[in-house]
């Protein structure tokens, strides 16, 4: 008597050998493409997140142009500073102190800023003096905070620390070919701003700067 292949005869066992091996490659397919797809959107997103802080960054960088242009809109255009005079200024015989007018300083920022930078200078530091005046109890998170509300972005805050009850910072303003930076000492009522030169090129280091 001939038997016929069963279920547990050598034909069948052969014949899932083939239907396994598709069943496995299609899932390995399929697993391959959602891995892809996976990596595609995460490509995706990266790029979007990079163009959206480019974007953030380019703005910051506008609006802190446009603040400076408005505080310096009245004042002269960057002329070179005027040069020192070459000998000090003499005493008339018998004038007294009070009647001889004030020698030229021949160094410091009033020397070695242009003339829109020197002009410019006096009013950030009201702005920013009158900003801090009564801020109680200083820290440099809420000092950073007033000067990014009125405009100063923090790639040009710089050396922000605490020193005591006072705050110290310095502020990058080179524009346009200038050299202003101003140093500051937020304490309440002692708070005061100065002007300083930083280097016209290269990144700004409060070390290097004239005030």
């Amino acid at each position: 008597m001939r038997r016929t292949p069963d279920s547990t005869g050598p034909f069948t066992r052969f014949a899932r050998g083939p239907r396994l091996t598709l069943a496995t490659t299609a899932a390995a397919v399929l697993a391959l493409g959602a891995c892809g797809a996976e990596k595609a959107d995460a490509d995706k997103e990266h790029h979007k997140s990079a163009v959206t802080v480019g974007d953030k960054s380019d703005a910051a960088d506008a609006a802190f142009t446009k603040m400076l242009d408005r505080v310096a809109q009245s004042c002269p255009p960057s002329a070179p500073p005027k040069a020192p005079p070459s000998e000090p200024a003499k005493t008339p015989p018998g004038a007294v102190e009070a009647d001889v007018e004030p020698v030229t300083p021949t160094s410091g920022p009033e020397v070695e800023l242009n003339a829109r930078d020197w002009c410019a200078s006096a009013r950030h530091e009201e702005r920013i003096a009158q900003a801090l005046w009564n801020l109680k109890d200083p820290t440099p998170a809420k000092v950073r905070t007033i000067l990014n509300d009125l405009g100063y972005i923090d790639d040009r805050i710089h050396d922000l620390k605490r020193t005591g009850a006072t705050v110290r910072f310095f502020l990058d303003l080179r524009d346009k070919g200038g050299r202003l930076c101003e140093q500051g000492s937020a304490a309440g009522e002692r708070t005061v701003v100065d002007a300083c030169v930083a280097p016209v090129n290269g990144p700004f280091r409060p070390a290097e700067s004239k005030g």
